[in-house]
C-alpha cells in the first residue's frame, strides 16, 4: 500500500509540471483532481490547527467536483496534504485549472476554498491571504471573488 501511494505520489507530482498535452486524458484527470485537492487543503494549511469541519469541507468539495468513492478521496487527501507541504508556489496548479477550468468552475474553486475556511466557523487572515492570492492566479475577478465568498457563506449559514 506504501508503495503504491508513493508511486502514484510521484506519478501524479511529476505530471503537474509536464505539459498537459504529454499527458493521456486520465493522467490529465488525475492531475486536475491533485491541483484542486492541493489549493483546498492550502486553506486548511493556513491555519496552525487542523479543525475536522474543515477537513470534511475538503472532502465535501472534491466530492461535489469530482466522482471519486470514499477510498479514492481519501488516497487524494492524502496526496494533496503531501503536495502542499513540499510545494513552494501555487502556480504550478493554477496554471493547470488556467488551462483546463471554465471561468465558472474556477469561480467554484474559489468558493469551495471560502467553504473551507468558514468550516470552523473563524475566518483566518492567513486562509483569506491565501484564498486571494489562488483566486488572483485563476484570473477571477474581484467582483466573482466576493460572490463566492458571500455565497459560501450564506452556504454556511444556511
Amino acid at each position: 500500500m506504501l508503495r503504491n501511494l508513493k508511486d502514484l505520489f510521484d506519478t501524479l507530482t511529476a505530471s503537474l509540471t509536464a505539459p498537459a498535452g504529454a499527458q493521456a486524458p486520465a493522467e490529465q484527470e488525475h492531475t486536475l483532481q491533485l491541483a484542486t485537492a492541493v489549493l483546498l487543503v492550502e486553506v486548511v494549511r493556513a491555519e496552525p490547527s487542523l479543525q475536522d469541519s474543515e477537513r470534511d469541507a475538503v472532502l465535501t468539495a472534491l466530492r461535489r467536483k469530482f466522482a471519486l468513492s470514499d477510498d479514492e478521496l481519501q488516497r487524494l487527501l492524502e496526496l494533496a496534504h503531501e503536495t502542499a507541504r513540499t510545494a513552494y508556489d501555487y502556480q504550478r496548479f493554477t496554471a493547470l485549472m488556467n488551462e483546463r477550468f471554465t471561468q465558472a468552475q474556477k469561480i467554484r474553486v474559489v468558493e469551495a476554498m471560502w467553504e473551507v475556511a468558514f468550516a470552523d466557523h473563524h475566518l483566518d487572515a492567513h486562509e483569506h491571504h491565501v484564498i486571494s492570492k489562488v483566486a488572483g492566479l485563476l484570473h477571477v475577478t474581484h467582483g466573482e471573488y466576493i460572490a463566492a465568498k458571500l455565497h459560501a457563506q450564506a452556504a454556511m449559514k444556511g
